[in-house]
């Protein structure tokens, strides 16, 4: 491994969500290791790889896996890739975290593959959710859904819709445990 290379996280959206798009994780991480990318890792089974490549575009890191995906499980689905500072500035930001360990379930972090259009953000009314509640910041909208992320309407789909972006949530529990195997790589 050499001393350039930088830690990335991705994270597939879709894939081994109910029976559908189903990736196993060995090959996933033999599909990463095929591509060039070192230190190659897998957290649980929706998508979360994490792996050291030399490349520091992460635009193109999110094309090329997301045409290997496709071209290697013939399955399209939209990758995001974070750099371990992202990630480090989206935990560290967020706005709802609380000292009660039960928020680490109720609070989501949806990462959005570009700054989404003002014009569209306004026109989404947050009082009509509650109390499931949101907060944008750059690339991030944060949820916190007291009742479950099951059973709110602020999902990947509602937010893909509504902003004409791509969009994959994890749950802070995820998010904060790649962030601690990507500091260990």
């Amino acid at each position: 491994m050499t001393q350039n290379n930088c830690t990335y996280i991705s994270i597939l959206r879709g894939i081994n969500v109910g029976g559908r798009n189903s990736i196993k994780m060995d090959a996933l991480r033999q599909m990463y290791s095929d591509l060039g990318y070192t230190d190659v890792q897998s957290y649980i089974q929706s998508g979360n790889v994490l792996f050291r490549h030399q490349q520091s575009d992460t635009q193109t890191l999110e094309q090329v896996i997301s045409r290997c995906t496709a071209e290697t499980f013939g399955i399209n689905v939209p990758v995001l890739v974070l750099t371990v500072d992202e990630l480090r500035d989206a935990i560290n930001n967020n706005p709802f975290t609380t000292t009660d360990p039960k928020s680490i379930n109720t609070i989501h972090l949806n990462f959005l593959s570009e700054m989404p259009d003002a014009g569209l953000v306004d026109k989404i009314t947050p009082e009509r959710f509650l109390p499931d509640e949101f907060i944008l910041s750059g690339k991030i909208i944060y949820l916190h859904c007291p009742n479950g992320y099951g059973n709110t309407k602020l999902n990947n789909t509602f937010f893909e819709k509504k902003l004409k972006i791509t969009a994959t949530t994890r749950n802070l529990k995820t998010t904060t445990e790649l962030l601690a195997i990507a500091e260990k790589l």
